[in-house]
């Protein structure tokens, strides 16, 4: 009969299954260079040269950075021989998502269904937003747009399949036209003088040896001959070269608001009022998280002056945060002098998640541990926040250097780290006493002439007497001495000093340093 559907037969308006969908995509070129001019207390200037590196190689680059040579993918010593005068900064995941999650809340005000691909690159089926809007173009403006007010530099593609709107953004824009349109069946046409690194795949490599070096020649190939060689993963390079990207656009599930924000009208003077304030906040922030069955171990608190100023800190907990805590660390930062005017508002988030089931109280042991923290955070609420504190072991080729002492509750985190080889380091066992500050003593021979240690690293004249406090003590055995050189290629911070082991007639064993003739005691063997 006319008019009746074929059995089997997609209804209308309905996708055809394996055909490839209209998708829209909004891209922020280099999203990790502007989280980072974005964050943090002193942001580096957009407009200067800066550079991201993650396992040494360039991730993200600025546009002043580009201009001088730097390029995605370079060594860092390659990048910064192009230009020397180039901000360096790790990339850090955390930082990216955080600061690009206002700007994809935004986005999905005006247009539901967004899938975050990575920070600062989003993707969303064209056929609602064009309905809604007017036409493809008039949505990809419409939602482009809604991030350019914050002055980015905001690309969006259209095209068959995310993939295919994606190289579309990238490639097909540039800053002057920022939006590029592959209309409907164009696709293939528009992939094929692209190079296969687009394809972002191990298999690019090989690509290139059998002389595949375009999307075109990709898809050229027999789906057959692509699955022979590389199995399924062939048959999905060879769809999304051809342009038949089935891919779904998978909507993200917005997060639970965890956070919670304080405003205080009028601004308040006081840490104390403001810590006060924040107790209700805080208590709600620890049920949120535990309604989620969450811990927060590390909390970032952000403070917010009348004048505009901004503290924004992280702050580390060995276990996890519970809302006196949270309030302490609020009212430890405006002890620091986190902002100079009076505070307008605080916002607590969470910066790092765990599961609560790995925080549940163990049934036995866990007593005199509990009795110890309670203790201590309180002396600590009490005095404040770095007059509790408790040694780590750091890394560093001297002692006192891996002496760390870090407040309690703090998570501890060593600015060296003390599993590197540290050449020059001294070798287990360790002194007993560590003297924070150099002791100064004195080294002399038999004719009471001050020892030293010539150009050739051998010592002038045999120990005889050392001299601590201004008292003499025989020298019975000595050892030595062993050079310790620093940074030889920077005469401003370069160091060189001898190690001896020595041990007077009480039988005390010391260890020395002679550096440039004069003597310190770094430790005694206790």
């Amino acid at each position: 009969m006319a008019g009746s559907p074929i059995p089997g037969a997609p209804t209308s308006g309905a996708p055809i299954p394996g055909a490839s969908i209209r998708s829209l995509v909004v891209w922020v070129p280099d999203w990790p260079v502007v989280a980072l001019t974005r964050d943090g207390e002193d942001p580096p200037d957009p407009a200067a040269p800066i550079a991201v590196f993650a396992k040494g190689a360039v991730v993200a680059c600025s546009a002043a950075a580009r201009d001088e040579g730097v390029r995605p993918g370079q060594r860092r010593r390659d990048a910064q021989a192009r230009c020397p005068q180039l901000i360096v900064a790790d990339a850090d995941a955390v930082r990216d998502h955080r600061v690009f999650a206002p700007l994809i809340a935004r986005l999905e005000e005006l247009a539901p269904g967004v899938q975050l691909r990575e920070p600062g690159l989003c993707v969303l089926r064209a056929r609602g937003p064009a309905r809604y809007y007017g036409g493809e173009a008039a949505a990809a403006t419409a939602l482009a747009g809604a991030l350019a007010d914050d002055g980015l530099d905001v690309r969006a593609g259209v095209a068959d399949g995310p993939f295919a709107a994606e190289q579309a953004a990238r490639i097909g824009t540039r800053a002057g036209d920022p939006l590029r349109i592959v209309s409907p069946g164009e696709t293939p046409a528009f992939l094929a003088p692209l190079s296969v690194a687009v394809l972002d795949d191990p298999s690019v490599d090989l690509f290139a040896r059998l002389g595949l070096h375009t999307l075109g020649q990709v898809a050229a190939l027999p789906p057959e001959r692509m699955s022979e060689r590389f199995g399924p993963r062939g048959l999905r390079l060879h769809a999304l070269a051809s342009g038949g990207d089935a891919a779904p656009v998978t909507p993200r599930t917005p997060p639970a608001e965890l956070h919670r924000e304080m405003s205080f009208e009028p601004p308040l003077e006081l840490a104390e009022q403001v810590a006060f304030g924040m107790r209700v906040a805080a208590e709600e922030f620890i049920a949120g998280l535990g309604a989620a069955d969450l811990v927060c171990t590390a909390l970032r608190v952000v403070v917010t002056g009348e004048r505009g100023e901004q503290s924004s800190r992280v702050w580390l907990h060995p276990g996890a945060f519970d809302a006196s805590g949270v309030v302490d660390r609020v009212r430890w930062q405006l002890a620091e002098r986190a902002v100079r005017s009076a505070v307008e508002r605080v916002r607590i988030e969470p910066e790092q998640l765990d599961d609560a089931s790995h925080h549940v109280r163990a049934l036995f042991g866990s007593g005199p541990e509990e009795r110890v923290h309670h203790a201590l955070s309180r002396v600590q609420a009490m005095l404040g926040h770095r007059e509790v504190l408790t040694p780590v072991v750091g890394g560093g080729r001297w002692l006192a250097e891996r002496q760390v002492l870090v407040p309690w509750g703090d998570r501890p985190v060593a600015a060296r780290d003390p599993a590197q080889p540290w050449p020059g380091s001294l070798p287990d066992p360790l002194p007993a006493t560590v003297f924070a500050t150099a002791l100064p003593v004195a080294v002399v021979d038999a004719d009471g002439d001050m020892v030293a240690v010539d150009d050739r690293g051998e010592p002038t004249a045999a120990p005889q007497a050392l001299i601590v406090d201004g008292r003499p003590r025989r020298v019975d055995g000595w050892a030595g001495p062993w050079p310790v050189i620093e940074r030889g290629w920077d005469p401003s911070r370069a160091r060189r000093a001898h190690r001896f082991q020595v041990v007077d007639a009480q039988q005390t064993a010391w260890l020395l340093v002679c550096e440039e003739g004069v003597w310190h005691a770094e430790g005694r063997y206790d």
